[in-house]
């Protein structure tokens, strides 16, 4: 479950939403208790439920930690399992960086200036067995127990699909969810942009 912040000194709107810059934002939460906070890109309503969705993206820069493998040619992914012995060096790598690595819901997130991609610190990491690939760039890399690791951040917007179940509270759509209503969503989201 995913809740709203409040804050009665921020504005005196009756909307719960934070506003940044006029943009709302909203705080998911998982099981854990960890929060991420989001701005609200895009709220639609599905004319057949009256349900409202929204497209979020993270305030704060997205952070992924991967493992060389084979000789340093393959990058590995990290379960969320194996994070926490690992957390207090790359927040310690991060911090070298002006970056402040923090425990979010959903993915680790930094907070301060990302520095400015360059072409050899950008890569592009094979996801699935189809061939496709996601875009980061490297920030900084570390050592644990003699396994050399990286920490990167996408290079393309991290987006979490929602909805609300009340004025004060949001819910991540499970992937069977998101799946069942993407076209739909995908038709009113892309809707004017022809």
């Amino acid at each position: 479950m995913a809740n709203l912040n409040h804050n009665s000194n921020q504005n005196s709107d009756p909307s719960p939403d934070f506003q940044q810059g006029g943009q709302p934002i909203v705080t998911l939460t998982d099981e854990g208790g960890h929060t991420l906070a989001c701005y609200v890109e895009k709220s639609i309503t599905l004319s057949n439920s009256g349900q409202e969705y929204l497209l979020l993206l993270p305030v704060s820069a997205p952070i992924e930690i991967f493992s060389w493998q084979d000789n340093d040619d393959t990058l590995a992914d990290i379960e969320d399992e194996e994070i926490d012995p690992l957390f207090p060096s790359a927040r310690a790598v991060l911090a070298e960086l002006d970056l402040t690595l923090q425990r979010s819901a959903y993915t680790l997130t930094a907070v301060g200036n990302i520095p400015d991609a360059e072409d050899e610190s950008c890569f592009a990491l094979e996801v699935d067995d189809g061939g496709a690939t996601d875009n980061f760039q490297m920030l900084a890399q570390f050592y644990h127990r003699d396994q050399r690791y990286v920490t990167c951040t996408p290079l393309e917007p991290l987006l979490f699909f929602a909805y609300r179940t009340d004025a004060d509270t949001v819910m991540l759509l499970s992937p069977e969810e998101f799946q069942r209503l993407q076209p739909q969503i995908e038709d009113q989201l892309f809707e004017g942009l022809d």
